[in-house]
């Protein structure tokens, strides 16, 4: 049964997961890729499914009783104890456009709440990875969100101005012009950096379970806080908008800025 993993097995797991991803994708990347005239069977869309279907077969072999929440090939068993939420390449645009910034997301749910997450940079050669308990690490060294506390000296990053309707965007640009410095582009690494203390604030919309579910065990085992716009913990049914913080103190002034 499911229930017999260790948080050691699901480790091994997670890494070949990322591993199984990596050898797909990093043979694509900086490849001329016609993207426009080859729409969703472009050599970036076969990178993603041949990614998650390499990553589904691991599963399938390690651990056949959990479910799978992928962004290529669909649900499978999501009512399950466990459920593995996977996304080979997020930052499909980075890839495309030949940035590093660009990852896989690993996220395991046990009834509904995350315990593991991990973000993996191939391109930049960084493993993240927390899991519940146990703490954050990049690469086998330690990591942890920074304490800041306040949103006047808060570093805050979000992927694009264009993610967000006209609605959100002012409320994301109210709260990021009270902050020290704000920054656009990160794509799933942001969420890295706040794991690692060097970005304090990350506010996306628009985002699915596999883009935020892997990102937020990994940061809520540096220490911080991810939930939705309400203050509400993320789950496979929450409405794609993402509030992370450092700290309960920033995250809570976050909350009252968007909503102001």
């Amino acid at each position: 049964m499911s229930s017999t993993f260790t948080p050691a097995d699901d480790l091994r797991v997670a890494h070949a997961l990322a591993d199984a991803a990596a050898s797909h994708s990093m043979r694509l990347f900086r490849t001329p890729l016609d993207v426009i005239s080859k729409a969703d069977e472009s050599p970036v869309t076969q990178a993603d499914r041949a990614a998650e279907a390499a990553m589904r077969e691991i599963l399938g072999a390690e651990c056949p009783a959990d479910g799978i929440y992928g962004e290529e090939h669909g649900l499978e068993r999501v009512d399950a104890e466990r459920v593995w939420v996977l996304d080979p390449i997020d930052g499909t645009r980075s890839f495309i456009t030949g940035s590093p910034l660009w990852g896989t997301l690993i996220g395991l749910l046990r009834h509904g709440r995350v315990e593991l997450g991990m973000v993996d940079m191939p391109v930049l050669g960084e493993r993240w990875i927390g899991q519940a308990g146990a703490g954050a690490q990049r690469n086998g060294q330690a990591v942890r969100v920074s304490g800041c506390a306040a949103v006047a000296e808060a570093r805050i990053v979000t992927t694009s101005p264009d993610i967000f309707d006209a609605a959100d965007w002012a409320a994301f640009d109210r709260l990021s012009r009270r902050c020290a410095m704000r920054r656009f582009g990160g794509d799933c690494y942001g969420y890295a950096q706040l794991a690692g203390g060097t970005i304090d604030l990350v506010v996306e919309t628009g985002l699915q379970p596999y883009d935020y579910l892997g990102p937020t065990g990994l940061i809520e085992a540096a220490g911080g806080i991810v939930t939705d716009w309400q203050g509400r913990p993320l789950g496979l049914q929450s409405d794609g908008r993402v509030v992370a913080a450092a700290t309960r103190e920033l995250h809570r002034q976050a909350l009252d800025l968007l909503a102001a």
